[in-house]
């Protein structure tokens, strides 16, 4: 039987094959190499494609998304954590109907969100006509930093909120009460047992909304305007625009590495079995 269970996992790896080893193969090729032409093209492995990298424009650019990925992220686990909080301890029958609500954002596409918020921050937009009828000024608020931040926020909050109730609602309630028993006030219950045993969630959202958050290129090209260039924006350039794949991949190959090192940085946390984790 065992023999027979371990031919159900072949398509998966086909699949993880064809989609997600070989383009990355092809994607780490295009980063060491170098077309050149003299009537006949050539292919030359080399490294030149990753020292371009470290050109101060690119660097700022590279800077700028880490920064804006860091305050969003920080900005959904403020705003995530104390709604997961809320929806844990929520009747069932309210903890479903908020369970919906925060997913049904996701039912629309993406894109379609952002230009929403291009609706709501714009010269003309929402609040800025609520700003004048309140007679207050109104602020340019579309092409900012701010407004990209805002954007990531709204779009990437799910996946802060959704880990992080997860691991609320598997809590052992009955340590809760032994806390309690043991006259530990409410907000020593917080600190030393509800914290540490949502640790996981916390851990799974942060990486959930900094990983999307520091490569996208729609939410900073719409709400960012051509002031606020990310790296997903420049590696949407490189492949598109310029044509320059070697460049571009090289790029991809770096961001890679930034995220598996955030990756790797977070699994210091040890995470036990049973859902807490150490924070020393």
């Amino acid at each position: 039987m065992k023999n027979r269970t371990k031919y159900f996992a072949y398509p998966y790896i086909i699949w993880i094959i064809i989609f997600i080893a070989l383009p990355a193969f092809l994607v780490l090729l295009y980063s060491i190499t170098t077309k050149e032409s003299d009537g006949i093209t050539t292919i030359q492995f080399t490294l030149e494609n990753f020292k371009n990298f470290f050109n101060p424009l690119y660097l700022n650019i590279l800077w700028d998304s880490i920064y804006l990925a860091a305050v969003s992220t920080i900005i959904c686990l403020l705003i995530g954590y104390p709604a997961a909080f809320i929806i844990s301890n929520a009747h069932l029958s309210r903890r479903n109907t908020l369970l919906f609500l925060c997913i049904l954002p996701m039912w629309m596409n993406m894109l379609l969100r952002t230009y929403a918020w291009m609706t709501i921050l714009g010269n003309n937009g929402i609040l800025n006509n609520l700003f004048s009828l309140l007679g207050l000024p109104t602020f340019n608020l579309l092409y900012t930093k701010g407004a990209t931040v805002m954007g990531m926020v709204y779009n990437f909050l799910p996946f802060m909120i959704l880990p992080i109730y997860t691991a609320l609602s598997k809590m052992d309630r009955g340590l809760l009460e032994a806390a309690d028993d043991l006259g530990a006030d409410k907000k020593t219950v917080f600190i030393k047992v509800i914290l540490p045993l949502s640790m996981p969630g916390v851990i799974s959202g942060i990486i959930m909304v900094f990983m999307p958050a520091v490569s996208t290129f729609i939410i900073p090209q719409l709400l960012g305007g051509n002031k606020n260039m990310m790296i997903g924006n420049l590696v949407e350039r490189l492949f598109i625009i310029n044509g320059d794949w070697n460049f571009g991949s090289a790029i991809s190959i770096v961001m890679m590495l930034i995220i598996l090192l955030s990756m790797s940085i977070m699994n210091k946390f040890d995470i036990d079995k049973e859902g807490g984790a150490r924070l020393w």
